[in-house]
């Protein structure tokens, strides 16, 4: 069964970007290696346009799968497909993880569907004070916090198994 991950940074007072076109290269050192890990160690990538323009260019050694309605950028593929039906595609490929990657609109859409097995989570010592939040709508979810690392410069990098309220999984 393919297990989906959610993989997000955001700051200490709650935010993953200040604005729509704001790239994620404000995060720490290690933020960014626990990034690279996670994802090629998934084989595939999905984000939202938005979040896909905010990178020079695809992700190397991974599948960059892109949510668009009408644009198609270069070394990605693309889809509208629903969460449980993109999974179920990317499943018959052989792959065992998703790298679910932003922004707040793709995030939000893979938690309603309750397909996410896991939640990387990176709080980085910083507060932005407005911006992009996590989520956009009312989610229930429990977490159960699987593991936690304080680095030096005080980022949290935390790993949550998701459960859901009577819901059944992918």
């Amino acid at each position: 069964m393919i297990r989906p991950f959610i993989i997000a940074a955001m700051t200490a007072d709650g935010f993953i970007a200040k604005d729509a076109n704001h790239a994620a290269f404000w995060t720490s050192k290690e933020d960014k290696a626990r990034f690279v890990e996670l994802t090629k160690r998934a084989g595939v990538v999905v984000m939202g346009s938005q979040t896909y323009k905010t990178l020079p260019r695809p992700l190397a050694d991974r599948v960059n799968i892109v949510y668009s309605r009408d644009k198609h950028f270069e070394g990605t593929e693309t889809t509208q497909d629903e969460p449980r039906v993109l999974l179920a595609k990317l499943e018959t490929r052989g792959l065992k993880e998703v790298a679910i990657c932003g922004g707040s609109q793709i995030y939000t859409m893979f938690m309603k569907a309750k397909v996410v097995d896991k939640l990387y989570l990176t709080i980085e010592p910083l507060i932005f004070g407005k911006g992009i939040t996590l989520f956009k709508e009312d989610l229930l979810a429990d977490l159960t916090l699987l593991s936690h690392v304080k680095t030096e410069s005080g980022t949290l990098l935390l790993e949550y198994k998701v459960e859901y309220h009577g819901a059944q999984k992918f």
